[in-house]
């Protein structure tokens, strides 16, 4: 069943779901690595592509197609590939579609992974790869004078959430001859819909908040069909790059409970960036959903809600900043974002910390920044936590 006028929550639960003879009420789950044919001449015709059947779980399962339709649906995408991981679906997006001779530009504002394929491993292969700040129109429009094949970016950003316009550089893009890929995983399917505003692809993690309780590792890549089929598809069948049933089945469920936990996350994640806005000891704070964020007014046109993402910036830098993750009780250590708990990094010493120094500076992200990922708990109660950890900073 489809219907493209009901809304999120009725989708991610009704749409796309494809129930076996048996008349399952969740999801049935295929572990299996390969499939039977019926008879030699049916296993020829597979391989021509004369007879559709499934072959070999690294090429399709029907576990895993029913979280790319899923997907698609949710995104408003032609069609949709699951990877392995959230870097296996930025890594095969951009290395199935450039060649030795392309062009890539990118926002300065990535990644630690992400900023390492751009800056390393692309130009190994032969691939010219540009950085521009994210709000550098003069930068923006120097670089996508020249024929590029793709573009990537983060909106919002990791980890300073800073919030490009995705329609202006798709304009841009479009006239280099580029692609733009955005990858969307702050915000989520429900927080923002980048191909509505211009994007050629959309990359997640789903490791993050489709998956939204810390099981399983996942990602996937949307787009329109033809590239999809024609361009990446074959890659990531040859290259190896396929998601495991199980995890496709735990994602499928995790989107079940998707709008309901964004939805749910963005609302504390506001009341916690207002709190943090007037609690001593706090020198800045980024929320896509306040006032006094940079890009305050274009968040508000592209996004559905401020995010579950905090970025905030503690009194004595990389001490205090240490000393406040210590004391707190009820947010956790970790560098995974969008989980149903609260969890709290310090991206100088993790996510960023392969970036050059004087490269985080231009970035705005000081020994004092930590990125909060706020989840469902009571907001009273993560509150309090800020607060110790507030009491603690001084040492």
């Amino acid at each position: 069943m489809t219907e493209t006028n009901y809304g999120p929550s009725t989708r991610a639960l009704h749409n796309q779901v494809e129930r076996t003879e048996f008349g399952e009420t969740s999801d049935a789950i295929f572990l299996t690595s390969g499939f039977v044919y019926d008879n030699a001449e049916q296993a020829a015709a597979t391989f021509t592509g004369d007879v559709e059947h499934y072959q070999y779980s690294r090429f399709g399962n029907p576990t895993t197609d029913a979280l790319q339709r899923r997907l698609a649906d949710l995104e408003g995408a032609e069609a949709c590939i699951v990877t392995a991981s959230g870097m296996g679906a930025v890594s095969s997006a951009l290395l199935s579609h450039v060649k030795t001779g392309d062009r890539v530009v990118a926002s300065r504002a990535l990644f630690g992974s992400c900023y390492w394929i751009v800056t390393q491993l692309l130009p190994q292969y032969g691939v010219e790869t540009v950085l521009v700040d994210g709000d550098d129109w003069d930068g923006w429009t120097q670089a996508l004078s020249k024929p590029t094949a793709a573009v990537l970016l983060e909106s919002p950003s990791n980890p300073m959430l800073d919030v490009l316009d995705i329609q202006r550089i798709a304009d841009l893009a479009h006239g280099a001859g580029a692609l733009l890929m955005v990858d969307n995983v702050f915000a989520s399917p429900i927080g923002q819909q980048p191909i509505k505003l211009g994007a050629d692809v959309v990359i997640y993690s789903c490791t993050k908040h489709i998956d939204g309780q810390g099981r399983v590792l996942g990602g996937a890549v949307l787009g329109k069909k033809q590239w999809i089929e024609e361009v990446l598809q074959p890659f990531t069948r040859n290259t190896g790059n396929a998601l495991s049933p199980f995890n496709a089945w735990v994602l499928l469920k995790g989107i079940e409970t998707l709008p309901l936990r964004v939805n749910a996350m963005a609302r504390n994640a506001a009341e916690v960036a207002d709190f943090l806005a007037e609690a001593p000891g706090i020198t800045r704070v980024n929320y896509p959903g306040r006032a006094d964020h940079p890009q305050a007014e274009l968040a508000r046109k592209q996004m559905h809600n401020g995010g579950s993402l905090v970025a905030f910036e503690v009194e004595g830098g990389r001490e205090g900043a240490f000393r406040f993750l210590n004391a707190l009780k009820l947010v956790a250590i970790s560098n995974n974002l969008g989980d149903a708990r609260s969890l709290a990094t310090h991206p100088a010493t993790t996510t960023h910390m392969k970036i050059a120094p004087e490269e985080r500076a231009k970035l705005g992200i000081t020994d004092g920044v930590i990125r909060l990922s706020v989840g469902l708990e009571d907001s009273a109660d993560l509150i309090a936590d800020l607060k110790r950890g507030l009491a603690a900073r001084k040492g």
